[in-house]
Formats: structure tokens, sequence, C-alpha cells
């Protein structure tokens, strides 16, 4: 009669057991999904401010930057364009972003609103951007971006 009276006990530590485990595995997932969001708006913003600095660390050495017109940067492009204000982002939102992540491999595509000046020349863009983020050390790195008018 014991052990009838123990297994209905350990299938529910087994149950409990296993409902614990994919609850921690689902809320892992959502904060690196929260993680890289929040990188990618970091991201964005240091572009604005022009800091190149974080713009430097927060982007993988093989970047391959790709802008709506066909143009296309690689890292050390981007920073010194930055740096000499030949191009200087003035604002960048993110709306509808969706993530998938795969490993240490991740895709986010959103719309974007971006205002920026080229040689002084202002311009406003809406577009579909698509970037791939790549995770190193435990740190979200931009390793391509690519991006087209809506």
């Amino acid at each position: 009669m014991q052990q009838t009276d123990r297994c209905p006990k350990l299938k529910l530590k087994r149950t409990l057991t296993i409902l614990t485990l994919f609850i921690s595995v689902t809320l892992f997932a959502q904060t690196d999904e929260a993680k890289l969001i929040r990188t990618i708006k970091e991201f964005h913003k240091a572009l604005v401010d022009g800091n190149t600095i974080s713009v430097n660390q927060q982007t993988d050495k093989m970047l391959s930057y790709g802008h709506s017109n066909g143009w296309i940067q690689n890292k050390n492009e981007v920073i010194n364009d930055l740096k000499s204000g030949h191009l200087d982002y003035l604002a960048f939102t993110e709306d509808s972003v969706v993530v998938n992540i795969n490993g240490n491999l991740a895709s986010a595509r959103f719309i974007g609103g971006v205002e920026a000046s080229m040689d002084g020349v202002k311009a406003s863009y809406k577009l579909r951007v698509l970037e791939v983020w790549t995770k190193k050390s435990n740190r979200w790195l931009l390793f391509a971006r690519q991006a087209i008018r809506y």
C-alpha cells in the first residue's frame, strides 16, 4: 500500500521539476531577447550621439553595414564617417522589432525612422531594416545590417 501512495508523490515531483525547468528556459530566452533589443537600441543611440567608442564596442570586426541606397560600409568606414561628420545621425527610432535567436546568432527586423545628414544635407527615411547579431563572450555584436526604403 505504501508504494501506491508514493507513486503519485513521485509523479508530482517529476512534473514539478519538468515544469520548473521549462519555465527557467523560457525566462532565460526572454531575458536574452530583451538584452538584444536593449543592445540594438543602445547601438542606434550611439550612432545618434556620435559615440564611436560605443559603436566600436558593439560591432564585429567583420561588420558589413548596408544602407538603403546600396552603399555598403565596413566597420572602419562607419566609425570614420561618424568621427569626421561626413555622416551624422540626427535621430533613429525602431518600431515593431522582431528578434529571432538561434544559439549565438540572431536576426532583428524592424521599421526604422532615420534622420541623417550627409555632408550637411539633411534627409529623413522610413526603412525596413535587417540586422544580424552575433554573441561573443556573452555580448551581442552587430555583424551585418541592410536597409531598404519603406
